[in-house]
């Protein structure tokens, strides 16, 4: 169980949405579609990335919802007509996350028929659940995902910041490049410490 409460998880979503709109506005992009689940802590993110980017980059973004395993075909569609430079897909929050990973990998199947534009930045929740590593099992989403600037924002737990990183996709391994790098303050790295490591963090 976690050890923060329901209202410092969506604060810890503000938090980390501030940092990724920040780094989003960094990679020179200025159309961003944020595509995330029907559900209260991905829409906060999504939310709070969607701010920052709007503020540091005075670009355009929208948001895209996602009903699981409803309408991943008809959001991927819409994707694709706005045309955005890059797509961050915000899967995670408090619905089960083998849900969010199917629904996941049905919009990257969707995409990949569609053939929606743009980089994709993927968030560190489904990516570390394997997401990605699903998706390319098949064949046509591996060779369309092949084609673009894929990225990821990971966590350094002990290092106290937040990792951009390019995703390199070679048959069927997936490495990591780092990009960029930001330090997070010491109430964001102990909110997440709390809450995806399950522990306490002492600041000397």
């Amino acid at each position: 169980m976690a050890l923060t409460t329901f209202e410092e998880e969506i604060y810890l979503r503000v938090l980390t949405g501030r940092l990724v709109g920040k780094a989003i506005a960094d990679l020179g992009i200025n159309k961003l579609a944020v595509v995330a689940p029907k559900n209260i802590i991905c829409s906060s993110i999504a939310a709070a990335t969607e701010a920052t980017f709007l503020d540091l980059s005075g670009g355009v973004t929208y948001h895209f919802m996602v009903e699981l395993g409803k309408n991943e075909e008809e959001v991927a569609r819409r994707v694709k007509e706005f045309g955005a430079q890059a797509v961050l897909l915000q899967f995670g929050g408090e619905s089960p996350i083998e849900e969010v990973k199917k629904s996941f990998v049905k919009f990257l199947k969707e995409a990949a028929k569609a053939g929606v534009p743009g980089a994709f930045i993927f968030h560190v929740r489904i990516f570390a659940a394997g997401g990605v590593a699903e998706a390319i099992k098949d064949g046509e989403v591996r060779e369309y995902l092949s084609s673009k600037d894929l990225y990821v924002y990971t966590v350094g737990f002990d290092e106290g910041k937040v990792y951009v990183n390019k995703v390199v996709l070679e048959g069927g391994e997936i490495k990591l490049e780092k990009v960029t790098e930001y330090h997070v303050t010491l109430e964001h790295a102990d909110l997440l410490n709390r809450s995806l490591k399950n522990r306490k963090v002492t600041f000397q």
